[in-house]
């Protein structure tokens, strides 16, 4: 039982070091990425979670996860390139992407933003409303460590359990401390404010756990949580187009606040005017 329990915490650390040493090895360029950051905010990665045989949450007429986040990728990606922002998605189409592939999709393209959009699920039906994400160690509580073990389950990972003086810890703890936290805990709360206007959808809060799809980028980061599929009429809602376009005009009008603060920041006029 012994050996089998050390078996178990082994294979754990050595998941996460593999994690840190993949993350350690995206940042070997950091310095060179620097130098060619761009001047202003224009680039976006919209990330649409799940995909091909992963289909995420399935609500109860069968509604599936992949397919609306999807199309509310799809619409918001509209809305931003008719304002001039070259956007990026990790998929385009029903298929499975792995996590490293989405990460690296955003860390070649050198983007401003990454927003990776997802619909919540509960066992019970009763929970709804939108709740957003950025990355860390520790999960804000018991219900956004069980949002983020959901997700990461799709690319085969867990959430991490390790100890406080766990030097793999303080590892990926400096790495997700330094990978744009401050802005990326504004994103989400620009994100969460304008979505939690929408109608009758009840504010969540922004909280922060260990999404793994997070963890890897050299950029702001954010998770969205649109609503509950597991809620019926929630669902109902997300079925129609015109909750699903503002949804789209939600997001698209947090990341036009974002980048306007974004290029204040950096001392350059900002180039699009996102904010409608």
């Amino acid at each position: 039982m012994g050996f089998e329990a050390g078996k178990g915490a082994w294979h754990r650390v050595a998941s996460w070091a593999l994690c840190a040493c993949w993350v350690l090895a995206s940042l070997a360029g950091s310095a060179r990425a620097e130098e060619a950051l761009p001047d202003r905010f224009d680039v976006v990665v919209l990330d649409a979670g799940h995909g091909g045989q992963d289909e995420g949450a399935t609500g109860p007429s069968g509604l599936r996860e992949k397919d609306l986040v999807l199309d509310v990728t799809r619409r918001l990606k509209k809305r931003l390139e008719r304002r001039g922002v070259k956007v990026i998605l990790t998929r385009d189409g029903d298929r499975f992407i792995p996590l490293e592939e989405r990460t690296a999709v955003a860390n070649d393209a050198r983007a401003d933003l990454f927003v990776s959009i997802h619909a919540n699920a509960s066992k019970s039906r009763k929970p709804r409303g939108i709740e957003t994400y950025f990355a860390s160690l520790e999960a804000t509580d018991d219900a956004a460590r069980a949002a983020a073990e959901r997700e990461n389950r799709a690319f085969g990972a867990t959430a991490p359990d390790l100890g406080l003086d766990d030097p793999l810890a303080a590892i990926l703890g400096d790495l997700i401390a330094t990978q744009h936290l401050q802005e990326s805990s504004e994103f989400a709360k620009l994100a969460q404010g304008e979505l939690a206007a929408i109608g009758r959808a009840r504010s969540r809060g922004v909280k922060q756990a260990p999404f793994v799809v997070l963890m890897g980028v050299q950029m702001p980061a954010s998770l969205l949580e649109i609503g509950f599929l597991s809620n019926p009429d929630e669902e109902k809602g997300l079925k129609r187009g015109k909750r699903r376009d503002e949804i789209a005009r939600a997001i698209s009008r947090a990341i036009g606040a974002f980048a306007a603060r974004y290029d204040e920041r950096r001392g350059v006029q900002a180039k699009h005017s996102l904010a409608r």
